[in-house]
């Protein structure tokens, strides 16, 4: 089976981070986001992967070929002028052929188990298997509507009135009978592809019960970085393993000065931390210096910018 990785986002929603580093290549745990969605395929045995790649993407095709990530066949699918998530996907319809294939978002870290969602998605036998995380923030981040084992709405916008507490996590699997419904134009997978596979034999889902963060916000990914503990201590072995580096918090390539303090925060890869200074419940992204005394609290740093987290989860 291939996998169809989204990864030509702008990242809007992370400016000022995405303003110098293409989203995907922004670090959770000191690793690229987009690393975390290579260790799920690769740990349920997908090899070949087709990323398609927009803002810096330069940027993000430079760093992934020259980070050698053994066993992994990537192909890049440049898109000049961005095709949105339906698009983009429909414009690489001959690369992914006439089997099934796996659809992620590049902007989650997950534990969902891949393996058992494909066997799932072969005993029920349908075009299309998204999955689905129960969360209270449904309602909120967008609710899907299900029925009779069925996805059968989102958002309500097919006025069906059918409410859960059930998410699109950003995971599915797919027919190439999808493609049958999908613009070649800039235009999104709900609209065209869900909607159609929903319209024409049905549309199943698979529930995730495990770890699922979307890190597409800033108040996410805040969060995602500082509420670490299950991450190192639950997928770090794993992750190091099948992609040879694992999440941690401090990078080895930090120069932290003896005297300061640090609390339950994220340092990358050259930061330069002063005498004095007292960083907590912050994330220093790679390349950073903080000044001697300063004091940084509930705060995303980049060599450009600080942003301090107004209401920190």
């Amino acid at each position: 089976m291939k996998a169809f990785v989204l990864a030509a986002g702008l990242g809007t929603r992370l400016n000022p981070l995405t303003n110098h580093t293409p989203k995907p290549l922004i670090p959770v745990l000191n690793i690229p986001s987009l690393f975390y969605t290579f260790f799920l395929l690769k740990q349920a045995g997908i090899r070949d992967i087709i990323c398609n790649i927009h803002h810096h993407f330069n940027a993000v095709r430079s760093f992934i070929e020259s980070s050698n990530i053994s066993g992994l066949t990537i192909t890049f699918s440049e898109e000049p002028e961005i095709l949105g998530t339906g698009g983009g996907l429909k414009k690489c319809e001959k690369l992914l052929g006439d089997e099934d294939f796996m659809l992620v978002n590049s902007d989650i870290i997950t534990d969902i188990d891949l393996s058992a969602l494909i066997q799932h998605h072969r005993e029920t036998g349908f075009s299309g298997t998204l999955t689905l995380f129960e969360t209270p923030a449904a309602a909120t981040i967008g609710y899907v509507g299900v029925e009779n084992g069925l996805v059968k709405d989102f958002r309500n916008l097919r006025n069906t009135g059918l409410v859960s507490s059930l998410i699109y996590t950003g995971v599915a699997i797919l027919s190439p009978e999808v493609f049958r419904f999908m613009k070649t134009e800039f235009s999104g997978i709900v609209d065209t592809g869900f909607t159609g596979l929903i319209d024409n034999g049905g549309l199943s889902f698979y529930c995730h019960d495990g770890l699922w963060m979307d890190i597409g916000t800033m108040k996410n990914y805040w969060a995602a970085n500082i509420d670490s503990p299950f991450i190192i201590d639950n997928m770090a072995t794993s992750i190091k393993r099948v992609i040879g580096i694992s999440p941690h918090a401090i990078s080895p390539e930090a120069v932290i000065h003896s005297d300061a303090k640090l609390y339950n925060s994220v340092v990358g890869k050259e930061c330069f931390i002063g005498a004095g200074c007292t960083i907590r419940n912050s994330v220093l992204l790679p390349g950073v210096t903080i000044k001697s005394g300063s004091t940084i609290v509930n705060a995303i740093v980049d060599p450009h910018s600080i942003t301090i987290m107004e209401d920190p989860i």
